[in-house]
């Protein structure tokens, strides 16, 4: 056999110029067609990552962010916003801990999505508040001594906020109806429903 003997027909593979030449050719054609709005771009980066941009309403004010589709508004409002009032619990949507209001109502953040929540206005334990000061139901709950561990306080007090919300004068019966789906493991209910009830006398006195 003999040497082989290379021509200038003969293919000589990719040379390190050509490699260059082709990826440098590349660069500039992608840059062109990607080209656009800082925004455009950055939508198309987040979506290609897998986030979704929100606008969530929460005590009054705007928060928009990217998310992950599987995320709970219990995390966005925990980690991502730092609103730590909300509190973790059961995560499955039986203790109450998470509760916040949507549109006034008493809602389980750990079962609702963030990408639901668009468009609603919500309340966390936070926006109960009178500036500096405690709300007439956070007010009622501190008086009446209406806690002990206090790990479910915050849910406890959204549930009746929402309660009050729904029904400013509620009996006996329809408070406990009421606060039924909010768990106290240290079983401070007596308490509880004592709260709500100075609740109603201080929102008469002029408490929002």
């Amino acid at each position: 056999m003999g040497d082989r003997k290379d021509t200038p027909d003969a293919p000589q593979g990719v040379t390190r110029r050509g490699f260059i030449g082709t990826v440098g050719a590349g660069a500039v054609a992608a840059a062109t067609i990607g080209s656009g709005s800082p925004t455009e771009a950055q939508e198309r980066r987040s979506h290609e990552g897998g986030m979704t941009p929100v606008a969530l309403t929460i005590n009054g004010r705007v928060h928009r962010l990217l998310v992950e589709p599987r995320w709970t508004l219990l995390f966005v409002i925990r980690e991502r916003l730092g609103l730590t009032g909300t509190k973790i619990g059961c995560e499955r949507g039986e203790c109450g801990s998470c509760t916040v209001l949507i549109d006034g109502r008493p809602r389980y953040a750990c079962m609702t999505l963030a990408v639901e929540a668009e468009g609603v206005e919500i309340t966390t334990l936070e926006g109960l508040m009178n500036g500096e000061e405690l709300g007439p139901t956070q007010q009622a709950f501190l008086e009446e001594d209406a806690y002990q561990c206090g790990y479910c306080t915050p849910g406890q007090i959204v549930a009746a906020e929402g309660l009050l919300r729904a029904n400013p004068a509620p009996d006996l019966h329809q408070i406990r109806v009421g606060m039924s789906g909010n768990l106290c493991r240290c079983a401070a209910y007596g308490h509880i429903f004592k709260a709500v009830d100075r609740a109603v006398e201080l929102k008469k006195g002029g408490g929002k």
